[in-house]
């Protein structure tokens, strides 16, 4: 099985030590958020076919990812670099540092280990169309060579991403808004087009509303990438998480609320105070991400298949 690391949080710039810790024992639990279900994830080597790490600062992660190598573990960088203001991203490390991170592990374990993502995409004030097509170019022609493909989205407004942005631009100065999908469709197409100047593919991240000739599917949990990482087949089923997601099946080892990055338009995080304080409180020796307030037995595990079944895109 493929292991997320994760989309629901930043492990590589946050949690590394305790990623490679429970990489080392074999195991690490998670709890559904919903029902509270104790889940144990095996990650010995039988059994954790590769990792879809998923940051937004690699730096931190950058020792750790030799360990990963030396323990015979397969691995992609889904790796987000926006350079948006600091209104929209106050804790995210400047896309210059990224760019430097990625361009050492695209000589060190190959471009195909990196995927740019750019997403998601958020009209504002402070980011109108003219700063996504400039921005968008300058990285692109900075990764030239580094990576192949770019993920794109364009940011879905749940209930808690409503919140927060509402309290953010009122809080800072900005607005923004929601455009109609043909406005959407329309930059998609033209960053697909300077993406492509660059040698690199522009997909789309479960919204297959905006693909077109140019724009195919993102697999975001890729096992043909990871096997090509790998250099031998790793074997998978197409199951996305929500619809229209392109994803090979796999499970997620992260936690809500637990990314101190600060990102106002963040699916995962909807209390940024919760997010600070759980971090603080991690213990990179437990057996959780977060160490649960309630008392359990190993007896409490379930069976790892539902774990499947979490996804950050609830709307709640």
């Amino acid at each position: 099985m493929i292991i997320s690391a994760s989309y629901k949080t930043d492990i590589p710039a946050f949690y590394g030590e305790w990623f490679i810790n429970r990489l080392k024992i074999g195991y690490c639990r998670i709890i559904n958020p919903y029902n509270k279900n104790v889940h144990k994830i095996s990650l010995k080597r039988e059994d954790a076919s590769g990792f879809v790490f998923w940051t937004k600062n690699l730096g931190p992660f950058m020792n750790k990812l030799g360990i990963v190598k030396q323990l015979g573990y397969p691995f992609i960088i889904q790796y987000t670099i926006h350079g948006y203001p600091r209104a929209l991203e106050s804790s995210v490390i400047s896309a210059d540092r990224s760019i430097k991170y990625i361009k050492y592990v695209a000589a060190e374990y190959g471009s195909r280990t990196i995927v740019w993502r750019y997403d998601p995409i958020i009209f504002s004030s402070i980011t109108p169309k003219e700063f996504h097509i400039k921005n968008f170019k300058t990285i692109a022609e900075r990764l030239d060579g580094f990576t192949d493909e770019v993920v794109l989205s364009f940011a879905q407004i749940y209930k808690k991403t409503l919140h927060n942005m509402n309290y953010a631009s009122q809080l800072l100065g900005f607005t923004w808004n929601d455009p109609e999908d043909r406005i959407k469709l329309d930059l998609a197409e033209e960053l697909s087009e300077i993406a492509s100047l660059y040698n690199i593919k522009l997909t789309m991240c479960s919204q297959r509303q905006f693909l077109s000739s140019a724009i195919s599917d993102a697999r975001c949990i890729d096992a043909n990438r990871l096997s090509d990482v790998a250099g031998y087949r790793i074997r998978g089923k197409l199951k996305g998480n929500r619809p229209d997601c392109g994803c090979y099946e796999s499970i997620d080892i992260g936690d809500y609320d637990t990314c101190p990055h600060g990102c106002i338009y963040c699916y995962a995080v909807s209390n940024r105070k919760l997010a600070q304080r759980r971090y603080k409180e991690h213990d990179p020796n437990s057996e959780f991400l977060i160490t649960p307030k309630f008392n359990f037995t190993a007896s409490d595990d379930q069976d790892r298949d539902a774990t499947r079944q979490t996804t950050l895109f609830n709307d709640d």
